[in-house]
């Protein structure tokens, strides 16, 4: 099966599977916590209405909102984990910041991110370059010898630019193995300008660009 079609057909498969996260996400974050929230009122009622019958009820219902109160900030975690549109949601800077940090607790290497606080992109533009950039640093963890991750998210010569970088020894052939990173590259090479610079010595770049015209009129 040719790769461009094999790339498209993942990403549709992907595509399907975040929406049904997204919906289980919705349905954790406005469902269940909102229950969880009202139990916490009326146990807050409760207090106030045998208080005087029962002084005892009050530390025995604080106790039961201080559980409450736990399992809904774990919902809230669990639905913004689930939840596959943090781009949308938070913006590209925060998404990345989110993606380093996730990164950084299973990796023992250095990981920097550099984000121009001047450069706001485009939230279809965003969610492309976030997608990039969690294939890049992936296959930058499977490197052998990978020690040190960069992104940088900048802007240059009228361009949005997206550059994630590493240090492993990457092997000149894995284009030909057609790993999933490789292939989600693949794909979103077809929306963007999209390169990648392999060296056994010197690592991995992968540069995505885009022109900042074409995506502030999208």
């Amino acid at each position: 099966m040719p790769v461009p079609v094999l790339a498209q057909m993942l990403f549709a498969t992907i595509n399907e599977q975040e929406a049904a996260l997204a919906r289980v996400s919705k349905l954790l974050h406005d469902d269940v916590s909102q229950v969880l929230s009202a139990v916490g009122l009326q146990l807050d009622a409760l207090k106030m209405d045998f208080s005087q019958q029962a002084p005892e009820i009050r530390q025995r219902a604080t106790e039961i909102q201080t559980l409450l109160e736990r399992a809904i900030e774990q919902l809230r975690d669990i639905s913004n984990e689930l939840n596959p549109s943090i781009v949308e949601r938070t913006g590209l800077q925060f998404a990345l910041e989110r993606l380093a940090d996730k990164t950084r607790k299973n990796f023992s290497g250095s990981l920097r991110l550099h984000f121009d606080p001047a450069v706001h992109v485009p939230t279809p533009l965003a969610k492309t370059f976030y997608k990039i950039a969690e294939c890049a640093v992936q296959n930058a963890l499977l490197q052998p010898g990978c020690s040190l991750i960069d992104i940088q998210v900048k802007r240059s010569h009228r361009e949005f630019v997206l550059e994630v970088g590493d240090n492993g020894h990457a092997d000149e052939t894995i284009s030909t193995a057609l790993p999933l990173g490789q292939l989600l590259l693949d794909y979103y090479a077809s929306k963007l300008a999209l390169t990648i610079k392999r060296s056994p010595e010197k690592g991995t770049v992968i540069r995505a660009t885009f022109p900042l015209a074409e995506a502030l009129a999208q």
